[in-house]
């Protein structure tokens, strides 16, 4: 078990996804200057959890949280005014919230986590899952009208990809954030896309093109 400070948010980080965020409350501003300021003794990770219920902002808004989440590493950081940074950060590992740490003299949240790994699964059905995805992700970008992009080869990027590559609520990048193992995220992303067009053919309708997410706190 490890001890990570935590940044709650109304987003789902993955694995491989940038994350740009806007920082002006003072308690993530601490935990801005700690990791700063800790970064010659531990690289400056924090954990990214999504909040079940509750708001990003207010000392008492988070009322729960997911339990599996996401660590960040800090890559950027710019000060954009007095009390306001724009830092820039990579997802890396899974972990699974434990609890909150209570005994934390921080202003900001810590959790006691456990790292996930991300193991494989069945590699020929991998394979065969990775094309179809593919495939599908290609046909939605056409069906909404956004330009192509080109998907990762590697199949556990692949399904971590997916929310990027098209319009996902919380609730299903949750769900793919905490899948067990590459074979099960590549199905779950599959059923998803699959789930999207249909809509979009039933309403005879075109949707939105995904944007990249910026979150304000």
């Amino acid at each position: 078990m490890a001890v990570l400070p935590l940044f709650p948010l109304g987003t789902v980080l993955v694995p491989g996804a940038q994350l740009p965020l806007q920082v002006f409350e003072p308690r993530y501003l601490q935990l801005l200057s700690d990791l700063v300021e800790q970064q010659d003794e531990r690289p400056p990770v924090f954990g990214v959890v999504a909040i079940r219920e509750g708001f990003e902002v207010g000392e008492d808004g988070v009322r729960a949280l997911y339990p599996v989440g996401c660590a960040a590493r800090l890559t950027h950081a710019a000060a954009l005014g007095e009390g306001l940074f724009l830092i820039v950060s990579t997802g890396t590992s899974r972990f699974h919230l434990d609890a909150v740490d209570e005994t934390a003299d921080t202003p900001y949240l810590r959790g006691l986590v456990t790292w996930l790994g991300e193991p494989l699964g069945d590699p020929g059905a991998v394979a065969d899952l990775a094309a179809r995805l593919r495939t599908e992700l290609s046909r939605y970008r056409a069906d909404v009208g956004a330009e192509p992009l080109e998907p990762p080869d590697d199949p556990a990027a692949l399904a971590y990809w997916t929310p990027q590559a098209m319009t996902l609520d919380l609730g299903d990048r949750q769900l793919l954030l905490a899948s067990s193992d590459t074979e099960a995220r590549l199905r779950l992303a599959l059923q998803l896309v699959r789930r999207e067009r249909a809509v979009l053919d039933s309403l005879g309708a075109v949707g939105r093109p995904p944007e990249p997410p910026v979150n304000l706190n």
